[in-house]
């Protein structure tokens, strides 16, 4: 990754017509920090060079937000909810993963994966409760992420879930992500 030079944020900052007031507030910063970048003064800690570059990528109408990806129905299962019910769930929606909620809460996540682990321990999963069989929760990001934080979650995630004041709104995954790409 280039980091931007003090040069590329002034020319970017002057070619979207913004003043180093506007793009400060915009990147909640001070409009002295912003000076002083630009004149070459001062290296700004990555997190601020993130924040600039993000205002700057917004006005620019680049930054996509978890919110425009997500899916807001979230089908879901509940710990108590049967193994089997999960796998209807799953089998009728045509996914292959479900989070897990309690009270819109996130707690964990199910997939078929995870059925087939419990099942070659020789147990009839199917009328255990999901939480005998669910894994750790997706990661959760709020509804203004980046989709680049969302798509870097989902190399290690099969599902980033979107909360709002901890409650589960939407969900992403890799189809989203390729959908928006298209």
């Amino acid at each position: 990754m280039d980091l931007p030079t003090a040069r590329d944020l002034k020319e970017r900052r002057t070619a979207l017509d913004l003043t180093q007031s506007e793009l400060a507030e915009r990147a909640d910063v001070s409009q002295p920090l912003i000076a002083r970048i630009e004149g070459g003064d001062v290296d700004p800690r990555l997190s601020t060079l993130r924040r600039i570059v993000e205002a700057l990528d917004e006005t620019e109408g680049q930054v996509v937000r978890a919110e425009a990806l997500m899916n807001d129905e979230v089908e879901s299962v509940a710990p108590d909810d049967s193994v089997r019910e999960s796998e209807r769930r799953m089998e009728e929606a045509g996914y292959s993963q479900l989070p897990v909620l309690t009270a819109g809460l996130p707690v964990g996540s199910i997939s078929f994966s995870d059925i087939r682990h419990a099942e070659a321990d020789d147990v009839a999963v199917g009328d255990l409760p999901v939480r005998e069989a669910m894994s750790e929760q997706f990661p959760t990001v709020s509804r203004d992420a980046a989709v680049e934080k969302v798509d870097s979650l989902l190399d290690y995630y099969e599902a980033v879930v979107v909360t709002e004041a901890g409650e589960a709104v939407g969900i992403v995954t890799e189809a989203d992500i390729a959908a928006a790409r298209s």
